[in-house]
């Protein structure tokens, strides 16, 4: 397939590695931001690849694993009621929450549907005006588009029925945080080039000033992976901490202005907990107070809830870089895909996942 094929060239990608050993001379640290990313690097088996002085650490690019376990629990309370038809993406249904998960919720009689858009979760709400009808709105700044849509559509049409539980998060914030960190190590970014395709890369330059590191757009192709990585050591071997696009096919520093206009119609910036990580500041995104009538959170009434990790699950650290999914002592014991402990281990970008499932 044209645009995809030749992104997946083993000649090509071995070339580009080859370089890269030409290129580095000392030890890095280079952190992917994208679940994608992640599960496209070990599935390649591209860390394998690399000489032994660079080290790939994974972040918190996977939405579904940062998740707050409280939000999954206020999922699963939303879900268990008997006037709700509750819609989300797949890879939610298996995610644990503190007791059960969106799965067990459906085999008790729970309405749980999982949806390709949330314009399905609309055109429910429309078909069946006696339920409530909720959507599972998760995801960093490449899916809120879509979500902002499914308001605007709702309130168009007078819906009274629908609403969203959102759990937006925001990339930059979460690189603040992890740079800001006095046990960060990481030396180099590879950026998600989903992210940055909506987005643009506009608001990095500031955190390449601010902490003095280079950050690379990449996309998510075997080649793309390999290019991204030479282009960030190649930045660092030099000494340079700039903002360099290594996905210009699909991305523009400016981004999809109408996009953004749209995000920022519906949601306004907040703090967001995240997922084994805690609360970062301004990192999220919240429906604004005029589109309340849509917050599935104010609605059913379960802002009170909240939760405890499981003290076996140490997939904060993993998502801040500090430890690999191997590092576990419950990685592959206490906790399989078909036993998760967290969402690391069960989400389809989840960095235990992809261990777990490529390793051997």
């Amino acid at each position: 397939m044209k645009y995809v094929t030749e992104y997946r060239d083993a000649a090509l990608v071995k070339n580009v590695i080859e370089e890269i050993h030409r290129t580095v001379t000392r030890p890095w640290t280079l952190m992917e931001i994208c679940g994608g990313q992640t599960h496209a690097i070990v599935r390649h088996g591209i860390d394998q690849l690399l000489p032994h002085q660079i080290e790939l650490v994974h972040g918190p690019g996977c939405p579904v694993c940062v998740t707050p376990l409280e939000l999954i629990d206020k999922a699963l309370e939303i879900a268990s009621r008997p006037d709700v038809i509750f819609c989300s993406y797949g890879d939610m249904l298996r995610v644990p929450g503190s007791k059960r998960d969106l799965f067990s919720i459906k085999a008790q009689g729970g309405d749980v549907r999982v949806v390709y858009s949330p314009l399905d979760a609309v055109t429910l709400a429309q078909q069946n005006p006696a339920k409530q009808v909720v959507f599972f709105a998760i995801g960093f700044e490449t899916t809120a588009p879509p979500n902002v849509t499914s308001v605007l559509q709702a309130q168009r049409l007078g819906l009274k029925n629908f609403s969203i539980l959102v759990s937006h998060v925001r990339v930059p914030p979460a690189i603040s945080a992890i740079l800001g960190s006095p046990h960060n190590r990481v030396q180099g970014f590879l950026l998600a080039g989903h992210v940055c395709s909506i987005m643009g890369y506009w608001e990095y330059p500031p955190l390449v000033e601010k902490y003095k590191i280079p950050m690379v757009v990449t996309g998510f192709e075997p080649l793309d992976v390999a290019q991204g990585i030479l282009t960030t050591v190649q930045l660092l071997e030099a000494g340079k901490a700039e903002v360099a696009n290594a996905y210009q096919r699909a991305v523009t520093l400016e981004g999809l202005k109408p996009a953004q206009d749209a995000i920022n119609k519906v949601f306004m910036e907040c703090d967001r907990k995240w997922r084994g990580i805690g609360e970062i500041p301004m990192s999220g995104w919240g429906l604004r107070p005029e589109f309340d009538e849509f917050n599935a959170e104010k609605r059913f009434d379960v802002d009170a809830i909240q939760a405890e990790e499981s003290p076996l699950c140490i997939a904060g650290q993993i998502l801040q870089g500090l430890k690999k999914p191997h590092d576990c002592s419950a990685f592959g014991k206490q906790c399989t895909p078909d036993n998760p402990l967290g969402a690391t281990m069960v989400s389809s970008e989840g960095a235990c996942a992809a261990y777990y499932r490529y390793r051997e």
